[in-house]
């Protein structure tokens, strides 16, 4: 996946060297990797790129990135298509979310998550990320849709579902929260 610009953000691609950072919780060793993905693509800031303090969490890295380190090297161009952090166009380098699709499809059917960190909520920027990565997935080959599922009382990935421009498609259960929404938007 090439780095995606927004009018506001840019959307770096995730790579091996990223992911094994995070998941060592090794800050110092993602974001060199972040700043070297950066310096490829051309990008390059003042500062280092930083990623906030609270995150990743253990939780959001078990989420984002349902595969072991193991299985990540084995397939990194499967495992983390698509995936991308966050960050600002304006200010400080500094990564603020992230658009995963928890990995390549094999039915066609790509499915994404999203997040941005607490200071970055409530402006739109989960949006306008989503909808990006989104549009760059159904102009790949072999995708016919694009999913994502939220609970129904989660407002904020509603609004995020919706304004991408995704419909209804389904439900399903989740074992712990109860009824889950599917929502998909099919290639035009």
């Amino acid at each position: 996946m090439p780095m995606l610009t927004t009018e506001r953000l840019r959307l770096v691609p995730i790579d091996l060297a990223m992911i094994e950072g995070v998941m060592r919780r090794d800050r110092a060793a993602a974001e060199a990797a972040l700043d070297e993905a950066l310096r490829a693509s051309g990008v390059h800031y003042d500062a280092c790129a930083r990623f906030p303090d609270a995150w990743p969490n253990e939780e959001l890295v078990a989420r984002a990135f349902p595969f072991s380190l193991e299985t990540i090297r084995t397939d990194p161009a499967t495992r983390l298509w698509g995936d991308s952090l966050i960050l600002p166009r304006e200010g400080p380098p500094r990564v603020i979310g992230s658009v995963v699709f928890k990995g390549r499809p094999a039915d066609g059917i790509a499915e994404v998550a999203y997040g941005v960190e607490d200071e970055s909520r409530c402006q739109g920027l989960a949006t306008e990320a989503t909808r990006a990565c989104v549009e760059w997935a159904l102009t790949q080959e072999g995708i016919v849709a694009v999913q994502a599922t939220t609970f129904p009382w989660h407002y904020a990935s509603l609004g995020v579902i919706r304004k991408v421009g995704m419909q209804p498609c389904g439900t399903r259960d989740h074992d712990v929260f109860g009824e889950l929404l599917i929502f998909e938007k099919r290639r035009s």
